[in-house]
């Protein structure tokens, strides 16, 4: 088993009133945010809340319920295995993370945490944790967290010519989820590479594109409350929180083949998710997501104006 080892970077962190940029508004800049996510990183290993830096007030919330710090995982993460991917944001104060530990010694878990850092200091936690148990049937895909096959190259800093702006990162991960939403095998504003691959709870899926022309995921009747909170502009990648609802209705799916496929959703079912996308020169070239089942409809309590109630699916016929 692999422990951990961080290098803190010294930094200076720069006060909004002391004439701050606007690359770190939130008074702390790159190297700031990736030293508090580590910081929180091993303060949670540890248990011990009094190892990161935390505000005074504190949001936390644990595969959206919010929770008093410490408490959840907190208490029974015991190891991490392998090594991080961060993303860090500046011009929001977010950083996030996507993690894997063992909680109680052998459970292995996926997890994705964003941070919120105003001045230096942890305003919000967010956890989504995947584990086999939490897992309810229809499981999302686990895979093993000592094979975790994550693209090396998501983590690494993009050439300027390469790198998306900020808008388009948002737009390219908006595409996606508009193309996973009642798939019919439409590309809905979004551009792959044709090696990008999908690293899902630890699970390898190459050939994203053609999934999605495939029309498979005919059963996802709605992805909402969208928010990309995380946009790494030098790593040309962002993070999103999403929910994706399946009512339960949809027996069947035709996909673009002609073969008729089985929905496994048949009861009210809802996925979370925390996801990320990598973009160079206009295309995506890798994903990352942490997903875990959810009571249907479930929502964050850090989406400030969730999606309103909708109703566009009917039953189908058996």
């Amino acid at each position: 088993m692999r422990h951990i080892a961080y290098v803190f970077v010294p930094v200076l962190l720069v006060g909004v009133a002391t004439g701050a940029s606007p690359a770190s508004a939130a008074g702390c800049d790159k190297a700031c945010l990736e030293r508090v996510a580590a910081e929180y990183h091993a303060a949670w290993l540890a248990h011990d809340p009094s190892r990161a830096p935390l505000a005074r007030k504190v949001r936390f919330s644990e595969n959206n319920v919010e929770l008093t710090l410490p408490d959840g995982s907190w208490a029974t993460v015991s190891e991490a295995v392998g090594t991080p991917l961060v993303l860090s944001d500046p011009k929001t104060g977010n950083v996030g993370l996507y993690t894997t530990v063992l909680q109680s010694k052998e459970i292995q878990t996926y997890a994705a945490i964003r941070l919120k850092v105003q001045g230096g200091r942890i305003t919000e936690a967010e956890h989504i944790l995947s584990t086999k148990r939490n897992l309810s049937s229809p499981p999302t895909p686990f895979g093993d967290i000592y094979k975790n096959p994550r693209d090396p190259d998501f983590t690494r800093v993009v050439p300027v010519a390469e790198r998306a702006s900020r808008e388009e990162l948002k737009q390219q991960a908006n595409g996606y989820f508009a193309t996973l939403e009642n798939n019919n095998g439409e590309i809905r504003g979004i551009r792959f590479s044709p090696v990008a691959t999908r690293n899902e709870n630890g699970m390898n899926f190459p050939e994203i594109e053609k999934g999605f022309k495939s029309g498979r995921y005919g059963f996802n009747n709605r992805v909402r409350d969208r928010d990309c909170m995380v946009v790494d502009e030098e790593r040309s990648a962002v993070m999103c929180r999403g929910f994706i609802d399946h009512k339960g209705v949809v027996d069947y799916v035709q996909l673009t083949d002609g073969t008729r496929q089985k929905s496994v959703f048949q009861e009210p079912h809802t996925w979370s998710f925390l996801e990320s996308f990598k973009v160079k020169n206009g295309v995506v070239t890798a994903v990352e997501a942490t997903f875990t089942a959810a009571p249907y409809y479930i929502k964050s309590p850090f989406t400030k104006k969730p999606d309103p109630v909708y109703d566009a699916i009917k039953p189908s016929g058996k």
